[in-house]
């Protein structure tokens, strides 16, 4: 039997999943995974060298040349005959860097995760600052806590949460890139909800509280400012 193939390890989500040529529709897609996203990051937005990007990455230095070949020559293919670039699945694995206040949870807990402000449903995903966790077991809350991001953005975010074991989030407005991002780490998202936190979860687990399909967050000043991959200095030292 062939060997596993050695999972890659990446930063973060990235805050935008799919790029299109100025045209009614593209001639076609490709697909660019995100461990070869994050050889594009690291080698030609970062400036790493690949052995720096294979240490990062957790693999050899050949296998990041191999992987970051094949990522050029997708990029090449979507500018020459203007295809549509989308960024989706991959070998990997995220960098599981969690904050120690973080409880693991066992796997017959659900974790539901909160934008959280003062007792309310923060409404704008790409900038809180907290989120509430509880964790349920038999239709029942058991557990409660509030945890800091450290200033994560966007795609961190959806990484945080992914670490964070977090099976659900409910939160107010969430661009496209993050709920993208949501679906990526198998999140489910309940959007566009406002008020207090506990009483949004208290009707998600009456079954009440509404997947809003369109809570695309519309306040976009400052959005991206700040909260960027780079800014949390991933993949710089």
């Amino acid at each position: 039997m062939p060997r596993p193939q050695k999972a890659r390890r990446i930063c973060c989500y990235p805050d935008y999943w799919s790029f299109a040529p100025d045209l009614d529709a593209a001639n076609d897609t490709v697909t660019l995974s995100l461990d070869e996203f994050e050889t594009i990051r690291l080698i030609d937005y970062h400036s790493k060298t690949q052995e720096q990007c294979a240490q990062e990455m957790n693999v050899a230095r050949t296998t990041v040349t191999a992987i970051y070949d094949t990522a050029r020559k997708k990029l090449a293919q979507a500018l020459v005959e203007g295809r549509r670039i989308i960024i989706s699945g991959g070998n990997y694995t995220l960098d599981n860097t969690v904050s120690e206040e973080i409880t693991r949870k066992g796997s017959t807990i659900m974790r539901i995760a909160v934008t959280y402000e003062n007792g309310q449903i923060f409404q704008h995903f790409g900038r809180t600052e907290q989120f509430k966790l509880y964790d349920v077991a038999d239709g029942k809350i058991i557990k409660e806590q509030v945890v800091g991001t450290n200033g994560a953005g966007h795609g961190a975010l959806a990484g945080f949460l992914k670490n964070a074991e977090a099976d659900v989030l409910i939160c107010g407005g969430i661009g496209g890139g993050a709920q993208m991002a949501m679906q990526e780490a198998d999140i489910a998202l309940y959007g566009g909800n406002a008020g207090s936190a506990d009483e949004a979860v208290a009707a998600y687990l009456a079954q009440t509280l509404v997947q809003n399909e369109n809570p695309t967050c519309d306040h976009h000043h400052g959005h991206g400012e700040g909260h960027a991959c780079g800014t949390h200095k991933c993949g710089e030292h």
